[in-house]
């Protein structure tokens, strides 16, 4: 486990499932971790169960203010941001006929929209940091279109472009960008399914993804992690 005593990082979508994992491995490796989510009382549980060294905030990552609030927030209790993962995500799936434009929205909005106003709001300060990491959770999604998927294909596959210019623009100012793409994961995310979970990814092993990227060598940049069950059902 990375030693990460005197880092500050904030988890967004960070009080269940994949969030809650990063946001307990950060924690657990010695940074500070604001976490930042839409129900107080879920950021407040998270919030008490990491105990000392993290906060929460109440964020609606569609509220460019919100987004700013929780920068803001972080930066000032703690003095510094060092790592911002964008994990906050949703997925509305249906025809493209049939879908509502506020469905659609809600997709985007969240997807898509918030990764730019916190990314927007944190550069400032992660730049200052010297040795900086922006991590995008995104999908498999973002490169496998699928029917009833194309609100959810269109926000990951924006999230690819979004990340990928991001990294060009920002790494000469100490700022790595990386971006995950998990397939199936074993979360409230995942639609339900008859049988076991068993066989898809944890959100710790994300959090693992997260752990080894903000380890590597000043150096070195994985710009991209694709990451599969091993073993999913035989077809």
């Amino acid at each position: 486990m990375p030693d990460l005593a005197g880092r500050v990082a904030i988890v967004t979508g960070g009080t269940k499932g994949i969030g809650r994992a990063i946001a307990e491995a950060l924690h657990d490796a010695g940074a500070r971790v604001a976490i930042g989510a839409r129900t107080e009382a879920d950021v407040k549980s998270a919030e008490q169960a990491l105990g000392d060294g993290a906060m929460g905030v109440v964020c609606d990552v569609r509220v460019q203010a919100d987004c700013e609030d929780l920068v803001a927030r972080t930066a000032a209790a703690f003095g510094r941001l060092d790592v911002l993962v964008n994990n906050a995500g949703v997925g509305v799936f249906g025809e493209v006929e049939t879908l509502s434009p506020e469905e659609w929205r809600t997709v985007i909005e969240t997807n898509l929209n918030g990764v730019f106003y916190c990314t927007h709001a944190a550069l400032p300060h992660l730049k200052e940091s010297g040795d900086a990491w922006v991590i995008n959770i995104g999908s498999l999604a973002g490169k496998n279109a699928f029917p009833r998927g194309a609100a959810y294909n269109a926000s990951k596959f924006g999230l690819i472009g979004f990340s990928e210019a991001l990294m060009q623009e920002v790494r000469h100012d100490g700022v790595r960008v990386s971006y995950v793409m998990p397939g199936s994961v074993a979360s409230d995310f995942s639609h339900p399914a008859a049988g076991s979970d068993d066989w898809k990814i944890q959100p710790e092993d994300i959090a693992r993804v997260v752990l080894d990227l903000v380890s590597f060598p000043a150096r070195t940049l994985p710009s991209r992690v694709e990451v599969r069950p091993s073993r999913p059902p035989r077809k």
